[in-house]
């Protein structure tokens, strides 16, 4: 049995891969977010559960978080994105915690093309920028990381997907919340997969100028 630290544990993607830990896994959830009121109730129902309450900049209230945990998935958002990468970072040295998940977006490498990555750029604009300041910190690490670069985000209830590496050109325009969050845990279930690797998640077939739904 192993035990996965959540940080940003409200989020939307968050919320669906902890549901599906508790569905498919044994592995026990530490849920770590401003306010542990908001999942109070999902803690008190599952006795794999247990929240912390925290701010992602917080070094030490990270540390605490982190003892006797095996894997740090952090889905966390916001313009401080790299000052939370920098604390994670620090907080995982000082406990010797390695595995790391990461949670990013689609373009910090420049790596979306034709007209879809000119649409993305103008679109998301800073939020790139500070994305990729924050990955950088956590390839610049020594950490046992895998960066996740989804697409275009849907809330359909589909698992389907493909996987681009750095490097590689980004393809499609849009992915499921579901599908990254089986992502997650199937990392969680097989911590060698993506280790070290910074990946696009994407639907098949989903190629377009922008997101069909937008």
């Amino acid at each position: 049995m192993s035990k996965v630290l959540i940080l940003g544990a409200n989020g939307k993607i968050a919320r669906l891969a902890e549901h599906i830990f508790i569905d498919t896994t044994d592995t026990d959830l530490r849920l770590y977010l401003r306010n542990s009121g908001r999942l109070k109730d999902f803690a008190d129902s599952h006795t794999l559960v247990e929240t912390v309450e925290g701010d992602a900049t917080n070094v030490q209230t990270l540390i605490e978080a982190m003892k006797d945990v095996d894997m740090v998935y952090a889905n966390l958002a916001g313009g401080n994105i790299e000052d939370e990468a920098k604390a994670v970072v620090e907080a995982m040295h000082a406990e010797k915690k390695t595995r790391l998940v990461w949670i990013s977006t689609l373009g910090i490498y420049d790596e979306v093309p034709g007209k879809f990555g000119e649409w993305n750029n103008k679109t998301l604009g800073s939020y790139i920028t500070n994305y990729a300041a924050a990955a950088k910190v956590i390839e610049d690490s020594d950490l046992d990381y895998t960066i996740i670069r989804p697409a275009w985000l849907t809330d359909k209830p589909e698992v389907d997907y493909e996987v681009t590496q750095k490097g590689e050109p980004f393809k499609g325009t849009e992915v499921s919340r579901r599908s990254i969050a089986q992502v997650v845990v199937d990392i969680s279930q097989d911590p060698d997969k993506y280790k070290r690797e910074s990946i696009g998640v994407n639907k098949p077939n989903t190629d377009g100028d922008k997101p069909a739904w937008y």
